[in-house]
């Protein structure tokens, strides 16, 4: 079941993202911040906690998820450090994504040839 609700909330999510792009003249680089900053700001009132309990993957998995955990880790580093944790918090808690992202485009442009189309 977890499956369904996962496919269901994660669907309807891209489908708000189809729907920006079709109808607005947004950017997709900017409904990817609006993602995020929308992420940061379901994180910070505490109403992304219990959609990520409810569609697991399907929540945490797209931007907002990203959004999210950079809220939940400057929180946690203001907690813990005081106000470095502003700087500090966002880092610690994106380091593992931003990682990932940074190799997978390292060996993507290394597995096929990159150019301006």
């Amino acid at each position: 079941m977890i499956f369904i609700k996962a496919f269901i909330v994660g669907g309807l999510i891209c489908v708000v993202g189809q729907i920006l792009m079709d109808k607005t003249k947004l950017t997709p680089g900017r409904i990817l911040v609006l993602f995020v900053v929308a992420g940061v700001v379901l994180g910070a009132v505490g109403i992304f906690e219990p959609l990520e309990k409810f569609a697991g993957a399907g929540a945490t998995v797209p931007l907002l998820g990203f959004g999210a955990a950079l809220a939940k880790g400057t929180a946690e580093a203001v907690a813990e450090d005081g106000w470095s944790g502003i700087l500090t918090g966002p880092l610690t808690a994106g380091s593992g994504g931003i990682a990932v992202a940074i190799v997978s485009g390292l060996i993507m442009s290394v597995i096929t040839k990159p150019g301006a189309k």
